[in-house]
């Protein structure tokens, strides 16, 4: 039973001991070891990782972390001081629960050095990894973390147990293969172990229910009893590690325990940690090694450079200070301190928008980026410049090519129209099958990136180059051409007028303008029908001899780079070619119409003929069938010669 002492001590602590009996009963400690701020238990028993889970949380830990090589170590060597507590159990493999878990329903992930597990006490995917080999990729069931250890031989420092992702088990059926378990226990600091001036025992009782005799840090909390032999100045102590100051943490006492006069320095260096030096009448005093200087304890020493324990980490540079009693971590550029001033952080650059456009932070630095369309201008791409990709990459666009700041965009020159399917090819635009309406008040015929109007026979094309107006003079080359009695109007034309192409520079040269007349016959309208713009074709300048060329009006939205329209000055007259061959033509046509005739009548001959010789065979046929039903009465003599006898056959 404890007495007044333990009680106000356990008060101090603030540790509950409820419990103890049945943890130490359930899963005695068997090996500890603490170092830096944290203690690590090993211990034997066939648990489910739950169960252990519940032994490690009722003093106040988890199921251990291995977050670094430096972490591996220290569970290894409570692992080789717990398998020194029992014999050999022989060729076997054991495994180790420690506090990696990927609960139910959450997927392997092969990006994450984890593989989608995490630890049991929380904290932050961890980059250190020892997996034995490739992780189950499995989302149906728990999954948990053992260490795979070889229980006939000590575990060697330089082969880190390997990890191993197996069931988790259950409180019925934990699993065969495991032997034990690892607990952490976290703490605010750490005390150094007490010193012995002379023979003694130390035993130390920790708050996570753990005694032992003989540790390498005393945690926080932690409380020493001392006992000495026989011969010492006192025979026993109780003391408790506390914190002095902030992250300071004693004994409350100064200098070594259990002095023997009678022995001094000879038992174990009088306890001191470097130099011990007799005083005669059995009296001694510790000392340091130059360049360190006695703690407040009288035994331990300290360096006198504070950077000498390494005390920054990571990137972090440690920088004593003049007085050499402190000192301070100081950061590369690029990275900052942490919230223990202790190590470095990356500093994200592009929080202050260094960049004109993008900015990229690295580990220590940053770089910039242009937007696509953009090109660097500057040392380290802090200015962009536009690239002008119709200069760039002229190919780009079929005609027209406007750059844009970033970007670009296609054009087409008048009369074509921009592909839909790329906006980079024109397509020509055929503006006589305007869904608005016909340009054109006469016949409208499209070209490449244009079209031209024409007018009826006795029309001409208006000045607009679109609508048509009665022509006040006959034309002379049809009063020539037509016999008087057709003067009356049997024929028409059609007078078209060519608009100019549009073209490029590169690719079309510059075109004028030219006439076209067509006669169309009229003679089988009706003189009141009217006359539909349709879009005959127009024959060029090598088609049937005799049509001839007049000059038209041109519209008055002629294509770019063309020449000036014509004015009416410049027109040309007919010419008697032109009269010459439209009475040529006008015979091959009369002509054709006569054969057309001959080969009607000729036809018409050979139906006549046919239809009479059918008609020759029926009566034959009939008169034969008359004579059968008649008698035959004997032959007279014929008195005189028949005068007339007709020729069989002679009806055609």
């Amino acid at each position: 039973m404890a007495g007044p002492r333990d009680l106000l001590l356990l008060l101090l602590l603030g540790q509950p001991w409820a419990g103890a009996v049945n943890y130490t009963s359930e899963a005695p400690v068997e090996a500890v070891v603490c170092s830096g701020s944290a203690c690590y238990t090993a211990h034997w028993g066939k648990l489910s990782a739950a169960d252990a889970q519940g032994l490690c949380s009722q003093n106040g830990g988890n199921l251990a972390t291995v977050r670094s090589k430096e972490e591996a170590r220290l569970i290894q060597r409570s692992l080789a001081q717990l398998l020194r507590s029992r014999e050999p159990l022989g060729a076997k493999m054991g495994k180790f629960w420690v506090g990696l878990q990927r609960e139910r329903s959450k997927c392997f992930n092969p990006q994450l050095p984890l593989k989608g597990f995490s630890w049991t006490g929380g904290g932050e995917d961890t980059e250190y990894t020892n997996w034995y080999k490739e992780v189950k990729s499995s989302c149906l069931s728990q999954r948990c973390v053992a260490l795979m250890l070889d229980l006939s031989e000590t575990p060697h420092p330089d082969r880190l147990p390997k990890w191993s992702d197996i069931p988790c088990g259950s409180s019925s059926n934990p699993g065969s293969s495991t032997e034990g378990f690892v607990c952490k226990f976290s703490f605010k600091g750490m005390c150094r172990p007490l010193a012995l001036g002379g023979p003694g025992q130390v035993n130390y009782s920790t708050p996570f229910r753990a005694t032992a005799s003989s540790l390498d840090a005393v945690p926080f909390g932690s409380l020493a009893s001392v006992v000495c032999k026989a011969g010492a100045e006192r025979q026993g102590y109780e003391l408790l590690c506390r914190e002095k100051e902030a992250e300071v943490f004693d004994w409350g006492i100064t200098g070594p325990l259990c002095i023997n006069p009678e022995l001094g320095c000879s038992f174990s260096n009088g306890g001191c940690e470097q130099d011990c030096f007799d005083g005669g009448a059995g009296s001694f005093r510790c000392g340091c090694r130059p360049g360190f200087r006695l703690r407040d304890d009288l035994v331990s020493c300290a360096s006198r450079n504070p950077c000498s324990s390494n005390p920054c980490k990571g990137e972090s540079t440690c920088i004593p200070s003049p007085q050499g009693d402190s000192y301070m971590c100081h950061c590369p550029r690029g990275y900052q301190l942490d919230a223990t001033q202790l190590d470095c952080v990356d500093v994200n650059e592009c929080q202050d928008t260094p960049c004109a456009q993008e900015c990229v932070n690295t580990d220590g630095g940053f770089y910039c980026e242009c937007w696509v369309g953009y090109t660097p201008g500057g040392p380290g791409g802090e200015a962009c410049v536009d690239i002008d990709e119709c200069t760039v990459y002229p190919v780009l666009c079929a005609q027209n090519c406007t750059n844009t700041p970033g970007s670009f965009h296609c054009s087409c020159l008048p009369g074509y129209d921009l592909s839909k399917k790329d906006d980079m090819q024109c397509l020509d635009k055929d503006e006589c099958a305007d869904p608005t309406g016909n340009p054109c008040q006469g016949p409208c015929f499209n070209v490449p990136g244009s079209f031209h109007c024409g007018c009826l026979a006795g029309w001409t094309l208006a000045s607009d180059g679109l609508s048509c107006v009665p022509d006040p003079v006959p034309s002379a080359s049809m009063a020539g051409l037509l016999p008087e009695n057709e003067k009356a109007g049997k024929w028409d034309t059609v007078t078209a007028t060519t608009m100019p192409r549009n073209t490029s520079s590169s690719t079309r040269g510059s075109e004028g303008f030219s006439t076209e007349t067509l006669f169309t016959e009229r003679a089988s309208l009706p003189s009141d029908v009217p006359t539909s713009s349709v879009h005959p074709k127009v024959p060029t300048s090598s088609g049937h001899p005799g049509l001839s060329t007049e000059p038209g009006i041109p519209l008055s939205k002629p294509a770019p780079g063309q020449g000036q329209p014509m004015d009416e000055d410049s027109m040309a007259a007919p010419s008697e070619d032109s009269e010459d061959g439209q009475r040529l033509l006008l015979f091959y046509i009369l002509g054709t119409v006569v054969a057309i005739s001959l080969l009607l009548a000729l036809a018409l001959g050979l139906l006549v003929c046919r239809k009479r010789r059918a008609k020759r065979k029926m009566k034959e046929k009939k008169s034969q069938n008359a004579v059968d039903s008649y008698a035959w009465v004997p032959e007279r003599a014929e008195g005189r010669e028949n005068q007339y006898s007709p020729t069989p056959g002679s009806d055609c």
